[in-house]
């Protein structure tokens, strides 16, 4: 199986990440996307009051009737902080005979040199990086870390190739500003949030009070 992994806080959930979700399933020719929803964030505290359980709760009802959609609880599950390369870790064991790809949007990629052990995470999965608003990646090469920069060559504009034979692809999505930050500052200020998340998580939210203050 072709398997995307697509992860975040999901804090709430909303319509760019969906979209992201199935350009990157309809780019790469996957079989399944997994929304992998952080349990703790290692470089930031969790803004707001969701627990991981309630974010769970959201992503089920965003993607609730895709067939190629599904959620993963596996950085729960695993325990400790939410490193990627850890996850990517854990389910190359658990599905040794899923291909993965990870799909990151261009703001996270130009940060890449920053995450936990970043150059193992090349070997581990292909990545699919979906151009978001302000954050265009002109030359993908140059745009990687300097010290994994000579394991990858340029095999078209928008595809690199890792000496382990997996590959960075990149394609250009719908640009939605939704930003996940705003939305809870939206609703703390009473105002409406419709048409920026699915009508099942505006519900949700709107049930459990939260981001109310």
């Amino acid at each position: 199986m072709r398997l995307g992994l697509l992860g975040g806080t999901f804090n709430p959930i909303h319509l760019a990440h969906l979209r992201i979700a199935e350009e990157a399933r309809e780019a790469g020719g996957l079989d399944q996307v997994l929304f992998v929803p952080v349990a703790d964030p290692p470089h930031k505290p969790l803004a707001g009051e969701a627990t991981f359980s309630l974010r769970c709760q959201m992503v089920q009802r965003a993607i609730a009737g895709h067939p190629n959609f599904a959620l993963s609880d596996i950085e729960a599950r695993r325990q400790g902080k939410s490193y990627t390369v850890e996850t990517l870790t854990l389910l190359r064991r658990e599905r040794p005979g899923d291909e993965l790809h990870f799909i990151i949007g261009s703001d996270s990629f130009l940060e890449i040199g920053s995450w936990h052990r970043y150059d193992e995470l090349f070997a581990l999965a292909s990545l699919i990086v979906v151009a978001r608003p302000a954050k265009e990646i002109a030359d993908p090469l140059l745009q990687l870390p300097e010290a994994v920069r000579s394991r990858f060559v340029q095999e078209s504009p928008g595809l690199l190739r890792h000496s382990s034979g997996t590959a960075v692809r990149f394609i250009t999505g719908t640009r939605l500003e939704i930003s996940s930050s705003r939305l809870r500052e939206q609703v703390a200020a009473g105002q409406s949030i419709r048409y920026l998340v699915p009508p099942a998580v505006k519900t949700f939210i709107t049930q459990k009070g939260l981001y109310r203050s």
